[in-house]
């Protein structure tokens, strides 16, 4: 499922001054952009827990980010937890972007990819979620698969 139309039109809208001369939307989406280490979402549930008397579980996830892909480049906006599209993030240009480890998770609920962008060792690993999981493919498919 993708985004309902009142997101989807104020993503477009947020992404619409960005665009360069004849450059097209191919695909918006929302996903979770990052990792978090085991560490962390351990000292995390800890602490909730200590302070809360067990009452509260407390869980840390990567940051929610609108995914703007289209025809030149990938563009990630700001995802204020499933609000309105915030600030623009990061912009790759599409030539050096390409994705690999693509693999349903979480019980097949999730989709998770790893974008590899040239010049940088290390990748980024976007989660589609549960509601949002069907633009995983597409996603993937839009882009040239790493070795």
């Amino acid at each position: 499922m993708s985004l309902n139309s009142r997101r989807n039109r104020q993503l477009l809208e947020a992404a619409a001054p960005l665009l360069l001369q004849d450059e097209r939307i191919e695909l918006t989406s929302l996903a979770g952009v990052g990792s978090v280490s085991v560490r962390k979402q351990a000292l995390t549930a800890a602490v909730v827990g200590v302070l809360s008397a067990g009452t509260v579980m407390a869980t840390v996830t990567p940051r929610p980010m609108y995914i703007v892909l289209t025809d030149q480049r990938v563009l990630f906006f700001d995802g204020n937890r499933g609000g309105r599209p915030g600030k623009l993030l990061l912009n790759l240009p599409r030539p050096y972007v390409s994705t690999g480890g693509s693999k349903k998770a979480f019980l097949g609920l999730q989709f998770v990819t790893r974008l590899s962008v040239a010049g940088h060792e290390q990748g980024l690993k976007v989660t589609f979620p549960v509601q949002h999981r069907g633009d995983g493919p597409r996603f993937v498919g839009a882009l040239p698969v790493t070795r």
